[in-house]
């Protein structure tokens, strides 16, 4: 990594360490800030995930770019690892509802007061998610309301 202030990755040598490194038979699990069209050249050269940074390492801001793993999640055909700067179980659940294949923490789980604890937290969280993503989230309106009860409106019939 060139940026020693924000530890943000360099996608250009990421892909070309990608190259070399399955080449050489490595199993290559690429970090890289989510750009689809890096995540593509990264597939070709051979990673067997993709792994986006959520927002910077060590921030436990959270989902910064979800709307760019979302992207990568939906057109990417390797499981996509959401890593760096999910901060909270709520936040890793969300990644998994999104279709994430698994997330990365690490100083969400060394900062917590009770380490056990939030690892069981971080775990529920993640399995919920998970079984959320299976299950088929409803939808989202974006305009005005529709209920969801069949029976809404009978007693005016």
């Amino acid at each position: 990594m060139r940026d020693s202030k924000y530890l943000l990755p360099d996608n250009s040598e990421t892909i070309r360490a990608t190259e070399i490194l399955a080449k050489e038979g490595f199993i290559v699990m690429p970090y890289m800030y989510p750009d689809l069209n890096v995540a593509r050249d990264l597939v070709n050269a051979g990673a067997s995930t993709i792994m986006p940074l959520a927002s910077p390492i060590g921030s436990n801001k959270g989902l910064a770019t979800k709307e760019f793993i979302q992207i990568l999640i939906d057109e990417i055909d390797l499981p996509i690892i959401v890593d760096a700067g999910i901060g909270r179980p709520s936040q890793a659940c969300e990644a998994m509802e999104m279709g994430a294949s698994a997330i990365m923490a690490n100083t969400a789980l060394a900062t917590a007061g009770d380490l056990p604890m939030m690892a069981s937290a971080f775990r529920q969280a993640i399995e919920a998610g998970r079984k959320a993503y299976l299950s088929g989230l409803g939808r989202v309106l974006t305009r005005g309301a529709s209920a969801s009860d069949p029976l809404t409106g009978f007693l005016r019939n």
